[in-house]
């Protein structure tokens, strides 16, 4: 029996997405990650003895595009070593249908908008404070 925690959210399951919509739907995420992201975001990389953020980009994975910020460390013990850190997700969960989700401080994702096409979710993923890199 699966314990229920107020704090999840039921996962709903991506669709199979053929090769020629999943490549739509990259281009439309690289399009915005190009022209919007990285020019408002992205910061000069400045190295500091801590985490510092030196790029922003996003991967396809199983039905689903994550929007990453990658850091480098700074710290003496592993100075150098990079990692993504996500803030953004996109699921198809139909034709021309998307889920958007917003990685919490917590670790877990939480779904912010539903059921929205591809046009809406770039615009939201662009509008919506909450889905942008710190």
């Amino acid at each position: 029996m699966a314990v229920t925690r107020p704090w999840d959210q039921t996962r709903r399951p991506t669709r199979a997405v053929s090769g020629a919509e999943k490549q739509a739907i990259i281009a439309a995420c690289e399009r915005l990650i190009a022209d919007y992201l990285k020019p408002r975001f992205q910061r000069k990389i400045t190295p500091t003895q801590f985490n510092y953020p030196i790029d922003i980009g996003g991967a396809w994975s199983g039905g689903r595009y994550r929007f990453f910020q990658r850091y480098r460390s700074g710290f003496e013990e592993n100075r150098g070593q990079e990692f993504n850190a996500p803030f953004a997700r996109l699921d198809c969960i139909g034709p021309d249908s998307f889920d958007i989700y917003w990685m919490r401080g917590t670790g877990r994702w939480w779904r912010v908008h539903s059921g929205v096409t591809l046009a809406e979710a770039m615009r939201l993923l662009e509008m919506d404070e909450l889905l942008h890199p710190d």
